[in-house]
């Protein structure tokens, strides 16, 4: 044992140096996710459990118990196994609510600044204990190696730089955050301690002994005197140490890295028998080190704990157990510092002095945790100068471990019990702890024997271990204190609140209540007041994007999210207490709206989140719940409810197709932020007497529909929210129906009338003619005989427009009976040009006919000339001051397609519709009757062509063509064309 104390030191400054330069690789990116965020990585993380108890308490507990010191690894393996029910409903809690430690955690159930507080202080009396250890096997291990100087001395240069070497680890990680890099130092010394550990028993297997046959042999023989030595560990022992050894997970660097370092439910389902793994293969050397240091003779020479050292007087050999017991004391420190720093700052310092608006908080909160890491690594040192050295290892640990159990009938009572209530807990852990004191902490600190208790009908304890019996007592005066006093004290609401959020069958069901904010946006200036405007800034900022909102959303279902979510981060910054606080006071509830009620669509979608994990008959009632929500948002009809503060709850697919409003965007406002006009419809029927409106007219995407709205109040109670379903009919085709119903009676009426009203225009028609005929023989003036026979023509014209009218109000039977001829186009067009001009007026208007000359229809020319009149007249009407009026023919299937083009302005799209139906005109009053193109439509339908118009005209930007589908004249024996 003749090492260099400079090289025994340079190589631990090494190790530390290696652990630096890991945590920098992860930081600057050098090393891919894809391995830093593996759950093997996550998994050997989690070895740090294995600390120097593991290395060289575990040899101490061996030499005295047996294989009793396997429940040291058994028992945390246990918890492990429990994941599904145990430690996964915990890390649902913590991701949920950003509960950073232990003391979040209770604080947050239990409702209280004072539990986070109180549980603050536990974990720093039992972590003292185990820092101890850490420290005086790291001082020994130095001080067998090198031979020099004094364990303490040795022991406190180390502290010294474990301590800078974390508050440097604290200034590169964020102060609330997970970090990649805490992992890969942790995972990184597991590895190096468990290849130590392997290497060590390996050395002892092959080297001290020849094999595992030469180990069989020796136990048989020589080695039998030192079993027979041994007392192996009592059942109930064993029971009781697997209890201890299971709390072990309460630990605060162990339920850190447990759960808030975690990424996912798979990784710690993954870790669930990985872990386990990892733990066995740590226990598998510790007793052939043991059986080798006794088959060598030095375990009378040397304490048992640090065996490994003296298995060889090779330098190798002994760095080897040097490392494995650096690896695991300085990851153990380490992590320890760090959960414990940031449990002091967020239930002792910001508790006793809250935040007031610093103008860098986050470099404040990093500072303070700096001073504590360091703090909590020295004071690991002094409690080891002043107390731990006088102890062994097994009086530390057990120390440790059973102080820490103190919490686990209140961990218990979280998840299991409902009923458990803040009082009950404190006294429950303020018995188990004065128990804990006064039976483990009096030998620590004295010579004095342990102080118990022994309650009636516990006599058999008498004579036990001080650990087994104080172990027993304390936890069975914890719990049965935390029943009694529960039951016999009330509960507060927020309890009963926090008691449903982290039960392991959680069901949450969050009050609805408006805030005074009335966007997001405005959360900021009233926490600047606690947090600074920078921070506040911030804070808001990441809340609006993890929850993917816009500052300037006013919903109140959302902002009532941002408030929560807002608290959450504060939360994982400066704990549950100190979080609840700022925002209670900073961003308050309005006090003079309705009153609270309970928040059904948050509770449908954290349903959603977690229905996958959801089980036996709640999984039955989740997909029934699931399959009347899905009924309700396919329901082929419009459907909305609103809760009785006038918030809304539900938006289905088909009135979100009808309104055009996607049903994520409004869920959780207010009826009167709507969209306008659902908003003052919705209004008008929440607002009825009535519990229906029938057809109201609504303009939706620039045309008018009819929509029936039905509601049905739903009457709340205790149990049951209350509220208002609306459904939403679209009526429109219903009303266009009988609309059109009316329309085609009124038509009836008007075809009545036309036929009398034609029968009296007949007679004077008839005179007019008569004298026409007759002046012809009665002169033989040339203008009036061309004026005689115009006056004729036009009486003529006069009596089939009558005739017309007559037929349309008959439905159009004009051509009955009479024999079609052949029409040429070209010709019938030139005429009612030449018509046209007679009237003498617009001549400046140009028409322009293009048809062939060679083409014919089959009909009456008559009454086609009198369609091809209405047409060029409208044209003419429609068209300015030099606007050509095109007339084309062209051939189409059995027909001829002839199309009138104007210059005009078009045809509104409201009028275009009913452009064919009587007394529809775009002229002025007193210029247009609005018959003409009816007429057109009767006399085209009679010859069973179409009517098609376009304005304007494709390829054009204004204008109008009316085109009509006449079917071609065929010669007899001609083959249809």
């Amino acid at each position: 044992m003749n090492a260099s104390l400079v090289g025994m030191l340079g190589s631990g400054a090494g190790f530390l140096l290696l652990l630096w330069l890991c945590a920098q690789a992860v930081e600057r990116g050098w090393i891919s996710t894809r391995i830093t965020r593996h759950p093997l990585v996550y998994a050997l993380a989690l070895g740090v459990y294995a600390s120097a108890w593991a290395i060289h308490g575990s040899l101490e507990l061996a030499a005295a118990s047996g294989y009793g010191y396997l429940t040291y690894y058994l028992g945390m393996a246990g918890a492990f196994l429990l994941a599904p029910v145990l430690l996964v409903p915990i890390q649902r809690m913590v991701r949920t609510y950003q509960l950073a430690s232990l003391a979040d955690l209770f604080a947050f159930r239990y409702r209280s600044r004072w539990v986070g507080t109180l549980i603050t202080l536990v974990s720093l009396l039992t972590v003292l204990p185990l820092l101890a250890l850490q420290v005086q096997t790291m001082g020994n291990a130095i001080y067998l190696m090198t031979g020099v100087a004094s364990p303490a001395t040795l022991a406190l240069f180390f502290c010294v730089l474990l301590a800078l070497f974390d508050m440097s680890f604290v200034g590169r990680r964020r102060i609330d955050g997970q970090h990649d890099s805490l992992l890969a130092v942790m995972a990184l010394s597991s590895l190096i301690k468990l290849l130590a550990m392997l290497g060590l028993g390996a050395f002892a297997l092959f080297a001290v002994f020849e094999g595992p046959a030469d180990v069989q042999a020796w136990l048989e023989g020589p080695g039998q005197a030192f079993q027979d030595s041994v007392t192996q560990t009592d059942p109930a022992h064993w029971r009781s140490l697997l209890l201890l050894f299971f709390a072990g997970l309460l630990m605060p660097h162990i339920f850190h890295l447990v759960f808030t370092e975690t990424r996912s439910r798979h990784t710690l389902l993954q870790a669930s028998w990985a872990l386990p793994l990892f733990l066995l293969l740590m226990a598998l050397p510790v007793p052939l080190i043991l059986w080798a240091g006794q088959r060598l003779g030095i375990s009378a020479s040397l304490e048992t704990a640090y065996l490994a050292f003296g298995l060889s007087d090779s330098i190798a050999l002994q760095a080897l157990a040097f490392l494995a017991g650096l690896a695991a004391t300085s990851a153990t420190t380490l992590l320890i510092a760090l959960a414990l720093s940031g449990m002091l700052v967020n239930h002792i310092f910001l508790v006793a002095h809250p935040p007031e608006a610093h103008h860098d908080l986050y470099r404040w909160l990093r500072w303070l945790r700096r001073g504590l890491v360091a703090a909590v690594v020295l004071g690991g040192w002094l409690f080891y100068r002043l107390i731990g050295v006088h102890h062994d290892l097994t009086s530390l640990g057990l120390a440790a471990f059973v102080g820490m159990a103190q919490c686990l009938p209140g961990l218990l009572a979280l998840l299991y019990w409902p009923g458990a209530n803040r009082r009950g807990m404190v006294s429950g852990l303020v018995v188990g702890l004065l128990v804990w004191l006064a039976g483990l902490w009096v030998p620590l600190l004295s010579d004095l024997p342990a102080l118990i208790v022994i309650p009636p009908g516990l006599e058999m304890l008498n004579g036990e271990p001080a650990w087994y019996a104080v172990t027993l007592v304390s936890l069975a005066s914890n719990a049965l204190v935390l029943i009694v006093v529960s039951l016999a004290t009330p509960t507060s609401e927020g309890e009963r609140a926090a008691a449903e959020a982290c039960s392991v069958d959680a069901v949450i069901r969050p009050k609805r209540l408006p805030l005074e904010m009335a966007s997001g946006e405005e959360f900021k200036l009233p926490l600047a007041r606690a947090l600074g405007e920078s921070v506040a800034t911030r804070e808001v900022d990441r809340a609006l994007d993890d929850l993917s909102l816009s500052p300037q959303d006013g919903r109140p279902y959302a902002l009532r999210r941002l408030r929560d979510r807002l608290q959450a981060n504060l939360s994982g910054l400066m704990g549950p207490s100190v979080a609840q606080d700022i925002v209670d006071r900073y961003l308050p509830y309005r006090q003079d709206g309705p009153g609270a009620t309970e928040d059904i669509h948050f509770v449908e979608s954290r349903l959603e989140a977690y229905r996958s994990r959801l089980t036996g008959l709640a999984r039955e009632l989740d997909g029934l719940r699931r399959y009347h929500r899905r009924t309700l948002t396919r329901l082929p009809m419009g459907l909305c409810a609103f809760g009785e503060d006038g918030e809304l709850l539900m938006w289905n697919d088909a009135l979100a197709r009808l309104s055009g409003i996607d049903g994520g965007g409004v869920i959780g406002s207010r009826r009167e932020s709507l969209p306008t006009p659902w908003n003052e419809l919705l209004g008008h029927i929440i607002a009825e007497p009535g519990t229906q409106l029938y057809k109201q007219p609504v303009v939706l995407d620039d045309a008018t529909r009819y929509l029936s709205l039905h509601k049905a109040a739903l009457e709340g109670s205790d149990s049951e929210p209350g509220g208002m379903v609306i459904l939403v009919e679209d009526h429109s085709e219903m009303k266009w129906l009988e609309d059109e119903l009316v329309h085609a009676a009124r038509l009836a009426s008007i075809g009545q009338l036309a036929a009398g009203v034609a029968h009296e225009i007949g007679n004077p028609i008839t005179g007019i003619s008569s004298l026409a005929q007759n002046l012809r023989y009665e002169t033989s003036d040339p203008e009036v005989l061309e004026t005689t026979e115009q006056i004729q023509q036009l009486t003529d014209r006069v009596s089939r427009i009558v005739s017309s009218l007559v037929g349309f109000a008959h439905g159009g039977r004009h051509l009955a009976g009479r024999e079609l001829a052949p029409v040429a186009i070209a010709e019938m067009v030139d005429e009612a040009i030449h018509l046209i001009h007679l009237a003498r007026s617009r001549d400046d208007v140009h028409f322009d006919n293009r048809c062939p000359a060679a083409e014919h229809v089959e009909g009456d020319s008559q009454r086609l000339l009198q369609v091809m009149v209405n047409l060029l007249g409208n044209a003419r009407d429609a068209s300015g001051p030099g606007d050509d009026v095109i007339i084309e023919a062209t051939p189409e299937a059995s027909g001829l397609r002839v199309s009138v083009t104007d210059e005009g302005a078009g045809i509104d799209t409201s009028v275009r519709d009913h452009l064919f139906e009587p007394f529809t005109t775009t002229k002025p009053p007193g210029e247009g009757t609005g018959l003409g193109l009816p007429l057109v439509y009767s006399i085209v339908a009679e010859h069973h062509g179409s009517l098609d118009v376009e304005s304007p005209p494709p390829g054009a930007e204004r204008g109008t063509r009316i085109s009509l589908w006449l079917p071609h004249h065929q010669k007899e024996g001609e083959t249809p064309r």
